[in-house]
């Protein structure tokens, strides 16, 4: 997996490199309007691989790394934007950023090129030698292939900008309470809820600490305190057979006992486990990219998708983890295996899907997945249809659909496939995600 990641690089790098010695000139007044997203799309690629291949990157701080990226790319590009506007003052928190030299003229590509290196650095400060020499390899590819367009004094004034914007981004990012995320997934501190019906430690690790039980305090970019998406509550605990809560259970123990091949293969498509793959969010942001390659994007669209959907998913994993341990329901796992088989554990899935380590109302995957749905459908239309390569690496086929919302419900029901979630959480999280995305809508990008 390493090697096809690695090769994949050193295509992109290139690939650049020889765009960038056939690409026509462009005056340096340029606008990111003008210019292809390939800066934009070829650092978002590196930002999943390096999710994927630096530790502790689990879906909350894979989801956090990308709404600071999307941020950072969209306020690189945005003074070169007519008729778009900056975030701040909009985005919680964030009251000021260093402003370009109105008397200056930058390359829009160059400033975002070393703004999304200098990020980089930062919120993998932990990742391997090999993979900080990625990120100076692919700096120094995009700035080879810039030079071919402009001079060397506007290249420097521009990444000197992005190099101060990336700083003061990273500055404002600190404090918002998931800051190096990827060193305490698991805070030996926090004390989980006891008692019947609710989240007890799962197969096949048993962890008795829950996964970033106090990411839901953090700040998000776009939800307000006015407005914070809070779903109702999950059905009540009981053992009852004829109640809710024991009927929604029963659903998953005979989905799984009775999956056919297609559910299986959905299950399996949308684990998105850590580690082994670019996590949901990821997945989410890889989808992105795949829409802005076969829209052949400018810059300045890109630098809006990534901001969107980056925000997106970042809210949406703080969203849920407020609901996930305001409730603390227990997963299907354990309840099946206490009230209904004791040896119970997802038998027909050939590659187990694990229960995650936390608790189980909202579905994260349901959640991040509507955000998603909900910008990218605003972006490109209700009706776009995409084919979905971001497991082509595993050996899965592409899988196709009509829309981005038939993406999103086969993501959340992927869940239920895999024995993770009840049918509840599902759609509640749904819900709850297409709020989150509309949170995210409401923000003024253009003036």
């Amino acid at each position: 997996m390493r090697k096809q990641w690695l090769a994949h690089i050193i295509t992109l790098l290139l690939i650049t490199a020889l765009l960038g010695a056939y690409a026509p000139l462009q005056p340096v007044s340029a606008a990111p309007h003008q210019d292809d997203a390939l800066v934009a799309t070829a650092w978002f690629d590196l930002y999943l691989y390096l999710i994927q291949q630096t530790e502790g990157f689990t879906p909350p701080v894979a989801a956090r790394t990308l709404g600071y990226a999307g941020v950072t790319l969209y306020e690189a590009v945005v003074p070169g934007m007519p008729g778009y506007q900056s975030l701040v003052g909009q985005l919680n928190d964030l009251t000021a950023l260093p402003q370009p030299d109105p008397k200056q003229r930058y390359a829009w590509p160059a400033v975002a090129n070393s703004a999304l290196a200098s990020l980089a650095r930062e919120l993998f400060s932990n990742t391997v030698r090999d993979n900080k020499a990625l990120i100076d390899a692919l700096e120094q590819q995009l700035e080879a292939s810039l030079q071919k367009k402009h001079d060397a004094a506007l290249l420097t004034r521009s990444a000197e900008h992005g190099r101060t914007l990336a700083a003061a981004i990273y500055a404002w990012s600190m404090s918002d309470g998931g800051h190096k995320g990827q060193l305490k997934n698991f805070p030996l501190d926090y004390q989980p809820v006891s008692g019947v019906g609710f989240w007890q430690a799962t197969p096949p690790k048993f962890l008795r600490t829950p996964m970033q039980p106090y990411w839901g305090d953090n700040r998000p970019f776009a939800l307000q305190d006015d407005n914070p998406c809070e779903p109702p509550p999950p059905p009540v605990y009981s053992e009852e057979q004829g109640s809710p809560f024991y009927q929604q259970a029963l659903e998953v123990y005979d989905t799984v006992r009775q999956l056919t091949p297609e559910q299986r293969t959905i299950a399996l498509f949308w684990a998105d486990d850590p580690g082994r793959t670019v996590t949901p969010p990821g997945h989410s942001l890889a989808l992105a990219t795949q829409v802005l390659r076969a829209e052949h994007a400018s810059l300045a669209l890109a630098a809006e998708t990534y901001a969107k959907v980056g925000m997106a998913v970042a809210d949406a994993f703080i969203g849920c983890w407020q609901t996930k341990f305001k409730y603390n329901v227990v997963r299907p796992i354990t309840y099946i295996q206490q009230v209904i088989e004791p040896t119970w554990n997802n038998p027909n899935v050939t590659d187990p899907v694990t229960t995650p380590p936390f608790s189980e109302y909202t579905s994260g995957h349901s959640v991040q997945s509507a955000a998603t749905a909900t910008v990218l459908a605003k972006l490109f239309g209700n009706a776009y249809a995409i084919t979905d390569h971001t497991q082509d690496q595993r050996g899965f086929l592409p899988r196709s659909y009509a829309s981005f919302w038939a993406v999103a419900q086969e993501a959340a029901l992927s869940r239920l496939y895999g024995g993770i979630h009840y049918r509840a959480a599902i759609e509640a999280g749904s819900a709850q995600g297409r709020c989150i995305g509309e949170q995210v809508l409401a923000l003024r990008f253009k003036k």
